[in-house]
């Protein structure tokens, strides 16, 4: 069999830690969702609306919205109702704080930024892209 260039850039691309991999395919589906991981790392302590988030990350609200409900489904962030107003925060938990911690640090290399834009490219393509997804490459270009 042959390999072609898509193979060996698909192997290329997944070396790397395997449950960093696996967070980035699962967790990192977008370049929103990155910058919203990294912010909050950044800011451990913020619980802020999306309207602030947004302004703090320079993107479009609603595409924050979006991105901060997915992420609070994958339990990497909390959801908090304060009187009427939805708040986010970054988890409580140890074990996907640290998986956040590793990425963030690991993001510093800049063959590994490239690696993790080829995941979340590459995640556009499947079927089950969605179009929050398509807004936020388009977002980030």
């Amino acid at each position: 069999m042959v390999s072609t260039n898509d193979d060996f850039t698909a192997r290329l691309m997944d070396e790397m830690d395997p449950e960093l991999l696996q967070f980035i395919k699962t967790k990192v589906t977008s370049f929103i969702k990155w910058d919203l991981i990294k912010f909050f790392h950044q800011n451990p302590h913020t619980t802020d609306t999306v309207e602030n988030i947004a302004k703090y990350t320079g993107r479009d609200e609603q595409a924050v919205q979006i991105e901060l409900e997915s992420l609070a489904q994958n339990g990497l962030m909390l959801k908090t109702t304060v009187g009427q107003t939805t708040v986010y925060t970054i988890t409580s938990n140890i074990q996907l704080r640290e998986s956040i911690k590793q990425f963030v640090t690991a993001c510093e290399d800049r063959h590994f930024r490239v690696k993790v834009a080829y995941h979340i490219l590459q995640g556009l393509d499947k079927p089950s892209t969605t179009s929050q997804h398509q807004t936020s490459v388009e977002k980030a270009t």
